[in-house]
């Protein structure tokens, strides 16, 4: 019986915009050239098996694949650098990869199983860093075959595209599948996309998804045994398209976030009630306006470096992807995901990454990155593990 870590590439090939782009190279932007040494992004949806052949399925993947590249030339295109240093992505029509695998010894069960996701997960995707896209495709799709289900994964250059980008592409692609046609775009600042739903504007209020990241925040310092003296930082992805003034084209495309930090000392964070640890959260997300990200670019602009990936000080969380990301918006013509899975790609101890629940109603699903022995902290915590029964938890690592 094959392991469950085996998955066997049956085949790779090219896809190509229908049409060819017309569309000049575009220069990276300050919120884009940090990610060069980011992993790719590594997003995808497990569906249930469909009512068709799976050659005949992957026939129909790469025609509307090929056909909603035309919309989205960038993702066809490789990166270049100049002779001044300055990086581009040239829309080349250079192509996407797409593979086709099969592990067909796993199940739907297998996958989505809350305490134990097998490690064939992590060959669902193609890993590779961000740099890498001036030699490879900016985009790899990869089908895999299950017993049960065929899981379709996407790795995308994440200098290319941040999280909004590329939900709204993998839709747009869906959309392509079900119409045979994709909405007319509308030109942007720099890239063009189709959006299907944007993140809601920070408000006043402490909201629940702020509340979950301050339980997570103090179990996690809790698990971790600090001295109370120690400072711990809560990092937040946010999107920065609604903060600007003039606000960016809804219809933006690339990466357009920020990573805000919120530190407390352990003994703050432990001592004090969840409502203080929301609160600071909360200040930061609704500070970071107009002002804040143009300060946060002019910083960056006086002293380049690219995106730091880990957990540096051992006190750090990172808050990834979005529960208000449509992350189960696509059907691509067989039925809607049953789950939303991620590859193993910009993972360190203390990364998280928030994906709606798939029941709808504002749930949330928690990927949960931790060491071994703070997870431990966590299991064996009763009043972390009371808070957090209703929540799913998975370890990548």
């Amino acid at each position: 019986m094959p392991s469950q870590s085996f998955i066997q590439i049956i085949s790779k090939s090219t896809v190509f915009p229908a049409t060819k782009s017309t569309m000049p190279d575009l220069k990276l932007s300050v919120s884009d050239l940090p990610m060069l040494s980011c992993h790719y992004i590594q997003k995808g949806n497990l569906f249930s098996r469909p009512p068709i052949s799976i050659s005949e399925l992957l026939f129909h993947l790469k025609r509307g694949l090929s056909r909603v590249l035309t919309n989205f030339p960038p993702l066809a295109g490789r990166l270049i650098t100049d002779s001044d240093g300055y990086v581009y992505i040239t829309c080349n029509d250079s192509g996407v990869e797409f593979v086709h695998a099969n592990a067909g010894h796993l199940s739907i069960h297998d996958v989505t199983s809350p305490t134990h996701v097998p490690d064939s997960v992590k060959a669902f995707f193609d890993r590779t860093v961000s740099y890498d896209g001036h030699f490879k495709p900016i985009l790899a799709v990869q089908v895999t075959e299950l017993k049960d289900g065929v899981f379709v994964g996407f790795s995308v250059n994440h200098a290319v595209v941040d999280g909004t980008s590329l939900w709204n592409f993998i839709n747009s692609f869906a959309e392509q599948m079900n119409d045979e046609k994709v909405t007319a775009l509308i030109g942007s600042l720099l890239r063009n996309a189709v959006v299907l739903k944007t993140e809601p504007e920070p408000v006043p209020e402490i909201s629940s998804f702020q509340s979950l990241c301050a339980l997570l925040w103090r179990a996690v310092t809790r698990a971790r045994k600090f001295p109370t003296s120690k400072t711990t930082t809560f990092r937040m992805a946010v999107n920065c398209r609604h903060r600007l003034k003039p606000e960016f084209e809804t219809f933006y495309f690339g990466n357009a976030i920020q990573s805000i930090p919120t530190y407390a000392t352990a003994g703050d964070v432990l001592s004090r009630d969840l409502k203080w640890c929301a609160e600071q959260l909360n200040k930061n997300v609704c500070s970071h306006d107009d002002e804040m990200v143009c300060r946060f670019v002019k910083k960056w602009e006086s002293d380049p470096r690219c995106f730091p990936l880990g957990n540096f000080d051992g006190a750090m969380l990172t808050m990834g992807s979005s529960p208000w990301f449509p992350m189960f918006d696509n059907d691509f013509g067989w039925g809607k995901p049953v789950a939303v899975r991620s590859g193993r790609a910009n993972k360190f101890d203390g990364k998280i990454s928030a994906f709606p629940g798939r029941e709808g109603g504002g749930s949330v699903d928690l990927e949960v990155v931790l060491s071994p022995e703070t997870m431990a902290g966590i299991e064996s915590d009763r009043s972390s593990c009371n808070i957090f029964v209703e929540y799913l938890f998975r370890t990548v690592l």
